[in-house]
């Protein structure tokens, strides 16, 4: 059942700031083939739904922590572009000083708590994060956001299990697209209905369309209240799907294009579009609005990256760790000199 439209300024902001994601992942993705952006680029075309849909709902001052698939949730959280486009260029001016690049956006201004890149083993964080605003706080939520790869590691177990025993502000939103990966979630799972093994853990746990930006919103709006009325942690599937491959360097042969093409039908951007014209929330100028604000927010971010500055030699030793002999705590290279 499809969810039911909110207001017009809601609506046309989700498609807006899902367009903002698109526009943004593609230009990545040419930047890349051009080399300038290096290392690894792992792109949620196809899944904008969910990071809007959640991010969305989210006050301020609540705190997110990701997955190395994580532009789109920077950029919904308030990050600027041209500070995430910095740091994939790996530029001082970057969200993360150039030094995490496209896996490891940060900012703790934003409460945005990573891009990780170990599978599962952010949960922990999150479950931290909450225990904390819990403690000193008592009305900040965390999201949490993983594959359903993560959820045959040992810390989402434990995540969960911690969670569920504190009570913790924990918003855990698994993004299935059905592939760890390149294994399919029935090749990894006995039991594929994620949310009733999440359940397992004694917590409200449910599935939502995860190509439904309005579907997901509304699940988040309740796990929210549920949350912030010290309900203890939620469990939502998004079930979605990424429409390329799982990272630049993968090449995709273990599904077929006829899967691709047919969920393609149900891209998010498109149907969302279509719905906001027959209910008449916009019309055929106002969505060439959105997108000529996206290209022209990423052309500026693009620019502001390539006028960015390389971190200096000499500063390569900052924040770089290291055990000394006589306490055995880590000391900052820069007061410890070389390595």
């Amino acid at each position: 059942m499809t969810a039911a439209l909110p207001a017009i300024e809601t609506t046309v902001r989700l498609l807006g700031d899902m367009i903002r994601i698109r526009v943004m992942e593609e230009r990545c993705a040419e930047l890349y083939q051009q080399t300038k952006i290096r290392g690894f680029l792992h792109l949620a075309i196809g899944e904008e739904a969910v990071s809007t849909g959640v991010v969305s709902r989210l006050q301020p001052d609540d705190a997110v922590v990701a997955t190395y698939r994580e532009h789109g949730h920077a950029l919904v959280k308030g990050i600027d572009a041209a500070r995430i486009m910095a740091e994939m260029y790996g530029k001082v001016e970057g969200c993360s000083g150039g030094r995490g690049g496209s896996m490891h956006l940060f900012d703790a201004d934003h409460r945005f708590y990573g891009g990780n890149a170990i599978v599962g083993g952010h949960l922990p964080l999150a479950v931290g994060l909450g225990l904390a605003d819990d403690m000193l706080d008592g009305h900040r939520a965390t999201a949490c956001f993983f594959g359903e790869g993560a959820m045959a590691e040992g810390e989402f177990h434990e995540a969960m299990n911690l969670a569920a025993l504190w009570d913790t502000p924990t918003l855990f939103v698994c993004e299935n697209n059905l592939y760890a990966m390149g294994t399919s979630l029935e090749s990894s799972e006995s039991e594929t209905n994620l949310a009733v093994k999440a359940a397992a853990y004694n917590l409200p746990a449910w599935s939502v369309d995860g190509m439904d930006v309005v579907a997901v919103a509304e699940a988040t709006d309740r796990a929210l209240t549920s949350i912030r009325g010290g309900g203890g942690p939620v469990f939502l599937e998004a079930k979605t799907y990424r429409f390329r491959a799982h990272s630049m360097f993968d090449p995709d042969l273990y599904r077929s294009k006829d899967e691709i093409e047919r969920w393609k039908e149900r891209d998010p951007i498109v149907t969302f579009t279509d719905r906001l014209i027959e209910a008449g929330h916009i019309d055929a100028e106002g969505i060439e609005q959105l997108w000529a604000g996206a290209r022209a927010e990423m052309d500026d971010a693009v620019a502001f990256a390539e006028a960015g500055t390389w971190e200096p030699v000499e500063r390569l030793t900052t924040n770089v760790y290291r055990r000394t002999p006589s306490s055995g705590h880590p000391a900052p290279e820069t007061e410890r000199g070389q390595v």
